[in-house]
């Protein structure tokens, strides 16, 4: 990467995607602060790293802005933020509850306002990169997905508005939306032969994405180098969003 001096807020750090981040960075020489609700296991990732971190719960704005800051104090400032946090919920809407309904949005959506909020405050000086994580489902009718397609394409308009209200401040905010990637989260929707084969029909390039794949891409759009980039979402889906297998 070009710039060995990024330091870096990943929340959901302990997350199949977000310590896949979390090790991109430190292996390419940058300092991290690791946020996440599992205290223990934000310790063990903490001592692999060599990095410091906190529990937060990144559905309060407020607990994110202190996070914000403490990531400050301990990196000796901020140029990234990397937000991770996320859920799944497969139910059609008439089976979606409403407080289901409450914290697929506050898991999904308050986290990256949250980000978004403390970037601006934070960054305004001197400039940095948020990455936002949405979904494929966000950009194609996937069924059983309302609720969480909703969270998600919230997020995706959260960072086109950013990015405008903050260009002048060169804060640049972008998105990535992945297929489904193998991780903890989501080994419960391939666990049988049957659904891992359905999900890979549906993914033209033929197999589920792993973290690497998606932790590769939001590294990428927080190097400075990509400082002429912002307000974008990025597809890392396997083509499921925009292409029709045959």
């Amino acid at each position: 990467m070009s710039d060995a001096g990024q330091r870096v807020l990943v929340l959901g750090a302990t997350g199949g995607i977000g310590s896949a981040v979390a090790r991109l960075l430190v292996e390419g020489g940058h300092k991290v602060f690791l946020a996440g609700r599992d205290a223990d296991r934000l310790s063990s990732l903490g001592a692999e790293l060599g990095m410091p971190g906190a529990a937060v719960d990144a559905t309060d704005p407020d607990a994110v802005d202190a996070c914000a800051d403490a990531a400050c104090a301990a990196l000796g400032g901020l140029s990234g933020i990397a937000n991770c946090v996320g859920s799944i919920l497969l139910k059609p809407a008439h089976l979606t509850t409403a407080a289901e309904w409450n914290t697929t949005l506050a898991t999904n959506l308050t986290s990256g306002f949250g980000c978004v909020r403390a970037a601006g405050r934070i960054m305004k000086a001197d400039g940095g990169a948020v990455v936002l994580v949405s979904s494929a489902a966000a950009r194609i009718g996937l069924a059983n997905h309302e609720a969480i397609a909703a969270a998600k394409a919230g997020l995706e308009g959260l960072a086109r508005s950013a990015a405008a209200t903050y260009a002048r401040a060169r804060i640049r905010f972008n998105v990535v939306a992945p297929g489904l990637v193998r991780t903890p989260l989501t080994r419960g929707l391939v666990a049988t032969e049957l659904a891992e084969k359905a999900s890979l029909a549906m993914h033209p390039l033929g197999r589920l994405g792993e973290p690497a794949d998606v932790a590769r891409a939001i590294r990428w759009l927080l190097d400075p180098e990509q400082g002429w980039i912002t307000g974008q979402v990025l597809g890392v889906d396997g083509g499921l969003a925009d292409l029709k297998a045959r």
